[in-house]
């Protein structure tokens, strides 16, 4: 019962620190071109939201906090399998929560955190049908549901296509073939570009999502698991994305944020291999796992508090446009300036006016807003500080008294 308690503990804590976040945010012109652009799942998850709780930042990111909440209990059922210890689970689950890129699919509108909760929904349901066989058709069912609602799962397809061959399981085999062949036809792949490496880059950019230290573990344990043969589900589904992503960034730039929930999958195959490499071990033999540990865990709490904290850097930032969030920032204050000076339209560019629409700004020509100063008696100044650092600055001109 008390470990209960403690990882619903862990998940309020979670939850009121992301809350917090969402009155520290501004919509950004990415989540601005899913709420107001091509109709999908995930658009209309969260036109659902806000016509439940209104036009607000917490009805724009209710249904991706919900989903983290969702995975996380997915993830501590599913690591029952991997991990008897419960402690052990929650520290599984301690771990996940304040992995930087899971944070950010928390609170950022992006198909991550649908992805990331698909994935553990159809482990769990995998799981049930290894007792229960009328599950299967769920299972079935599930994945046929997967191909309309993101084309991210189609990664998900085709380590499924692999892991069928292993099993040989023919059902399994067309029918994951089938659904990645269907998910070709509607959504296509992407080969733009001319051929150029970005290998590196990929490699980076999965450092920064999971921190250097649990990227290189995670990708230690695929490996490892490969030479011992120790392959499951799991393995089949973060290790058949991660090849993909590594050998798709030798030609081209790949979104590794499609890909990067795959490996999340793979957190319960390293604090098993993990548990078990410390366990058997003597005491005096356990401090480097310890270190280890210790380590990666300040790395995470450290970069939980940058996030928390993430608009003190402005403060010793020159050009405030380079602030990591700086794209989440200003459009929420300047629409609320706006409308103090009595100005509920604007003239601007696509990226802010989309940005601007959400916070009840609409587009017209009476006003012109730029950030090209303006001189005129017909200039108006509005100026966005944090942490009393200006950070962004336009002018708002009213053509008809011109």
């Amino acid at each position: 019962m008390k470990y209960k308690i403690i990882l619903f503990l862990i998940l309020g804590i979670d939850a009121l620190v992301l809350f917090f976040q969402t009155s520290e945010l501004s919509i950004s012109y990415h989540e601005a071109t899913l709420l107001y652009g091509n109709i999908s799942f995930l658009q209309l998850l969260i036109q659902s939201s806000i016509a439940i709780f209104g036009h607000n930042d917490f009805a724009l990111r209710f249904p991706m906090i919900l989903l983290h909440l969702s995975s996380a209990l997915l993830l501590y059922k599913i690591s029952k399998q991997y991990i008897y210890n419960e402690a052990n689970r929650l520290w599984l689950i301690l771990v996940f929560v304040l992995l930087p890129g899971v944070i950010s699919s928390a609170i950022i509108v992006d198909s991550a955190g649908i992805i990331i909760f698909g994935l553990l929904l159809y482990i769990y349901v995998y799981q049930l049908t290894q007792s229960r066989s009328s599950y299967t058709f769920v299972l079935y069912t599930l994945l046929f549901l997967y191909m309309f609602i993101d084309p991210g799962f189609i990664y998900l397809f085709i380590a499924l296509f692999f892991y069928a061959f292993y099993k040989k399981d023919k059902v399994l085999l067309i029918y994951a073939l089938f659904l990645t062949g269907i998910s070709l036809y509607f959504y296509g792949f992407n080969t733009q570009g001319l051929p150029k490496g970005h290998f590196l880059d990929s490699i980076g950019i999965y450092a920064a999502i999971f921190t250097p230290i649990i990227f290189i573990y995670l990708f230690y344990i695929l490996y490892r698991r490969f030479l011992t043969k120790e392959i499951d589900l799991l393995w089949f589904i973060s290790a058949t994305a991660l090849i993909l992503s590594l050998l798709l960034s030798f030609r081209q730039r790949v979104e590794i944020e499609q890909f990067a929930p795959y490996l999340i999958v793979a957190l319960p195959l390293g604090a098993q291999t993990f548990y078990s490499s410390y366990r058997v071990r003597l005491k005096r033999f356990r401090t480097k796992y310890r270190v280890l540990f210790t380590i990666a865990l300040l790395f995470l709490a450290l970069n939980t508090i940058l996030v928390l904290f993430n608009k003190y850097f402005y403060l010793v930032l020159d050009e405030p446009q380079k602030h990591f969030a700086y794209k989440m920032h200003v459009a929420k204050e300047l629409a609320l300036e706006l409308k103090k000076k009595n100005i509920d339209c604007v003239d601007t560019k696509r990226s802010l006016a989309l940005r601007l629409r959400f916070y009840g700004i609409e587009e017209c020509k009476q006003y012109i807003l730029t950030e090209k100063k303006d001189d005129s008696e017909n200039g108006i100044n509005v100026t966005i500080s944090y942490k009393n650092k200006p950070v962004y600055s336009a002018y708002v001109t009213n053509i008809n008294n011109k």
